[in-house]
């Protein structure tokens, strides 16, 4: 299926604008009766309670859903496990590889370094990294929500959802979180859009293979901005971290429940292949799901690589 329709034919006058986006958003509980009962209480009691205390408060660092490696080419898989590897959850932040060779092919990006857009109060501004004018190698880089935002916002409804079809990506609802219309701008964001572990799988083979419908230059681009500098020895490594949340009763999302994603292709010689990891956390960590599942792969990948 043909994308064209979405910029090609008005690529010269196609340029990413600023638009205004909305940015989205325990006290201690004094110890009473309790307090009375620990004071009644042996220090030898007192020291066991409080080391008991201690173990049930730190939070686990979770499980690993699903990993797989598989060979580009071939698609045949070299490692697979965990039992959520056809476990739909957001993309998160790794649905900037489709953003970026949609802004890219459609014109709204044009290298490495342009656009770039000065960041605007009323952006989403969770890190001090987004509080900055961004182009194209630091959206990626610092993983900026409103950037991705602005070139959903430009690039509008129908062409969006053209594109997400072409490349069969996940479950392509882009219809965002039910009642509030936003999909153009929160889709993949622990909202209606969702992909499997075997789905990323797929849709980075289509990348590698170039069997997207998407010009050359987008591919280029996209290789060259998500190029990692932590690949392991003599491997050119490509990636994109991401962490999200379920959704909670209250319309809320559960952190101590987060998952992170880590999901790319490394290339070696003539030999491509490509990966992804699932994590979930069970208890609030101090570095995100999505960081620590990349630290973990990039560490596994060698062995993982050659055990086939």
């Amino acid at each position: 299926m043909a994308v064209d329709a979405p910029g090609r034919s008005r690529r010269a006058d196609c340029r990413l604008q600023a638009a205004a986006i909305p940015a989205g958003r325990g006290g201690i509980r004094p110890l009473g009766r309790r307090a009375d009962r620990l004071k009644q209480m042996k220090p030898a009691a007192i020291i066991t309670l409080a080391a008991l205390s201690v173990l049930a408060a730190a939070p686990s660092q979770g499980a690993t859903l699903c990993t797989i490696v598989a060979d580009a080419v071939s698609g045949a898989a070299l490692h697979q496990s965990g039992n959520g590897c056809d476990l739909r959850v957001p993309p998160a932040s790794t649905f900037k590889l489709a953003l970026s060779l949609i802004g890219f092919d459609s014109g709204l990006l044009q290298d490495a370094h342009s656009p770039a857009l000065p960041f605007k109060p009323g952006y989403p501004d969770y890190l001090p990294s987004w509080r900055a004018t961004t182009d194209p190698t630091a959206w990626m880089k610092n993983s900026v929500v409103w950037y991705s935002q602005q070139i959903t916002a430009q690039l509008g409804e129908e062409s969006f959802r053209r594109y997400i079809t072409a490349f069969a990506y996940g479950n392509q609802d882009l219809s965002g979180t039910p009642g509030k219309h936003d999909g153009l701008s929160r889709a993949w964001l622990s909202s209606s859009l969702e992909i499997s572990a075997h789905e990323q799988i797929a849709f980075l083979r289509k990348i590698t293979r170039r069997h997207l419908p998407v010009a050359a230059h987008a591919y280029r681009m996209t290789e060259l901005i998500t190029r990692l500098d932590d690949a392991p020895a003599g491997w050119d490594l490509h990636g994109k971290t991401g962490t999200g949340a379920p959704a909670t009763a209250e319309g809320g999302r559960d952190w101590d429940r987060a998952y992170g994603w880590f999901v790319g292709w490394a290339t070696r010689d003539n030999r491509t292949v490509i990966f992804a990891r699932l994590i979930q956390d069970d208890g609030r960590q101090e570095i995100s799901a999505g960081l620590r599942a990349r630290t973990a792969m990039v560490r596994d990948l060698p062995a993982l690589i050659d055990a086939r």
